[in-house]
């Protein structure tokens, strides 16, 4: 099979395709025939070896939408089954961006109805990382909640998970975003550049990672939650501070497909690259401002 791998760190051109064996799933594993498959930052991090791995094959990926190919022992799913998954891991031999990928069966939910598998691709890692920064906000309905960031893949589900959870969300983000930012369900836009407008917030979802700028908006006694393991600001004021590290959690992830079913969540591409166009891709998401994901079709 084909999959998209760096042997040695840098820019997108470091990105290879390569061939490689189809992999085999073991107990309470499936193996999923990877119909799309997002490319997200994180990607670019470990491309640019931002997490290690140097001298090591490492595989891209870990959005995946497809179907269920081959099931290890005691599996939960069947071959033929639509679905959805993280394939979680910074220092990989293979990820999602490949024909094939095997991953555990709790990491695995059915995929969405409502949407085809290009857009199904864009959920898994930006909604369970809104979805689990939210939980360590541990907000209240009625309370206060600035979003950074908040036009972008993970910011926007927080603004939509929020909104419907009942809490007043203002999202920081450019003006040119002001519109697309409402229309997620935020009561009010602010730009970094106008103080963010929210002075007092009982809590910030750090999607930009502003760090210590952000930090400043949340009221004293607040709670600030990043999104990148260990770089959470210290704790000033009494603010509560961490950052969420994501998690594989198929349950989880059903219940943020069923709210993408029911209307709640929206999925966003952006545009879509044959596999073979995985550097391509990495280029374009190098230049920034792109609004929804990037994806990859094998």
């Amino acid at each position: 099979m084909r999959a998209a791998v760096v042997k040695s760190f840098g820019g997108p051109e470091a990105v290879e395709i390569v061939e490689a064996e189809v992999p085999e799933p073991a107990a309470r594993q499936v193996r999923i025939r990877v119909a799309a498959a997002a490319l997200n930052p994180v990607d670019a991090g470990v491309r640019a070896g931002a997490f290690g791995g140097a001298g090591k094959q490492i595989g891209l990926g870990w959005d995946v939408a497809g179907t269920v190919d081959a099931t290890g022992v005691a599996s939960a799913w069947s071959v033929g089954d639509e679905v959805v998954a993280l394939d979680y891991g910074m220092v990989k031999p293979l990820g999602t961006h490949a024909e094939y990928v095997v991953v555990d069966t709790d990491a695995v939910a059915g995929a969405p109805v409502t949407a085809d598998a290009v857009h199904a691709a864009t959920l898994p890692l930006n909604a369970l990382t809104a979805a689990q920064a939210l939980d360590l906000l541990d907000l209240r309905p009625g309370q206060s909640l600035l979003v950074t960031g908040a036009a972008g893949a993970v910011g926007g589900y927080a603004v939509q998970l929020a909104a419907h959870r009942g809490i007043t969300v203002t999202g920081l983000a450019r003006e040119g975003d002001a519109e697309l930012v409402r229309s997620l369900g935020a009561a009010r836009v602010t730009t970094a550049e106008a103080g963010a407008g929210a002075r007092g917030a009982d809590a910030v979802l750090d999607a930009a990672v502003l760090g210590e700028r952000a930090l400043e908006w949340v009221r004293d006694g607040g709670t600030y939650a990043g999104v990148i393991p260990q770089a959470a600001p210290a704790a000033v004021r009494g603010v509560r501070t961490g950052a969420v590290e994501v998690s594989a959690d198929g349950a989880r992830l059903a219940e943020l497909v069923a709210l993408v079913d029911e209307g709640v969540l929206t999925l966003r591409v952006a545009q879509t690259y044959a596999l073979d166009e995985a550097a391509k891709a990495h280029a374009r998401l190098a230049e920034g401002g792109v609004r929804g994901r990037l994806v990859l079709v094998p």
